[in-house]
């Protein structure tokens, strides 16, 4: 009997940790699969909302036509009613993810080979007499109709140091990485390896005021000479400074005269003149007479 007992109780205990075991591996699957979210998108064009690592859906309906489109264009006497409609009754197809960023995108190549997938899982029987011709149009038009962007609602950007102050180190003993000591910062100016140099001074540069006019006093002093003022002359002799008496080159003198006042007009010009006068009426009268004759 007390063997008995012990193997009961040995069951029970068992038993108890078995179900305990389910139950809390049950409660970590939930949690797993309640911690990952599907964004569904409206629509296969656009930009849709989701946190990042979120999966990007879209429904059967939003393709709807598309598929239809691309049944009909196949060429393969496709019912593209019946795969339309096949289509419509899928609720959501996984195309994308919205990457841990500000944003990103879902090209329409992956939405195409997506939704053909899709098309090919319903095991429609409106594919036509060459399903894979069929799929491959339906692709084909998809990719080319399609394309999302995400927006990762849940995206905070990182924050910059400020300049002039040091980044926060990892580690301990002086600032390294696992505890070693930190390497002296190889940056010039001191930055501490942060990638921020302080501002360098340069007032001890020269410049030049703009818009300040110097006064003719200071340019000219009163006991200085003004430019050009002093300049050597040169004499006859092509020696400057040789004394005050300094001379222009040459030595022109005024002819003499005879005595009588300038600028007089004396009787026999005036004599010659008159006879000139009249010897030259005579030539021309005695030449105009004979012109006429």
């Amino acid at each position: 009997m007390r063997k008995t007992t012990i193997w009961q109780t040995t069951r029970k205990a068992l038993t108890v940790t078995a179900l305990a075991t389910m139950v809390t591996g049950g409660a970590l699957l939930s949690a797993g699969t309640a911690s990952a979210a599907t964004t569904l998108a409206n629509a296969c064009s656009g930009s849709v909302n989701g946190g990042m690592g979120d999966t990007v859906a879209i429904t059967g309906t939003s393709v709807k036509e598309l598929v239809r489109a691309g049944a009909r264009e196949a060429g393969t006497l496709a019912l593209y009613d019946v795969a339309a409609n096949d289509i419509a009754k899928v609720n959501t197809i996984s195309v994308g993810a919205v990457p841990n960023a500000a944003g990103g995108s879902v090209e329409g190549k992956a939405i195409g080979a997506a939704v053909r997938q899709a098309v090919k899982d319903t095991k429609s029987w409106g594919l036509g007499l060459n399903p894979e011709k069929t799929l491959n149009s339906i692709e084909h038009k998809v990719a080319g109709s399609c394309g999302l962007t995400t927006v990762a609602t849940n995206y905070v950007a990182p924050t910059l140091p400020t300049p002039g102050t040091t980044a926060p180190q990892q580690g301990g003993n002086g600032g390294g990485t696992n505890g070693l000591p930190s390497s002296p910062s190889l940056l010039p100016g001191g930055s501490n390896g942060t990638g921020y140099a302080p501002p360098r001074d340069y007032g001890n540069l020269p410049v030049a005021q703009p818009g300040v006019a110097v006064a003719p006093g200071v340019r000219y002093p009163a006991n200085s000479p003004l430019p050009g003022e002093g300049a050597p002359q040169y004499g006859t002799d092509g020696q400057a400074g040789q004394g005050p008496d300094v001379r222009n080159a040459g030595n022109a003198e005024a002819l003499a005269t005879d005595g009588m006042p300038g600028g007089d007009v004396q009787l026999p010009m005036l004599l010659a003149v008159l006879v000139l006068a009249g010897v030259t009426a005579a030539l021309v009268r005695t030449w105009v007479l004979r012109r006429v004759s």
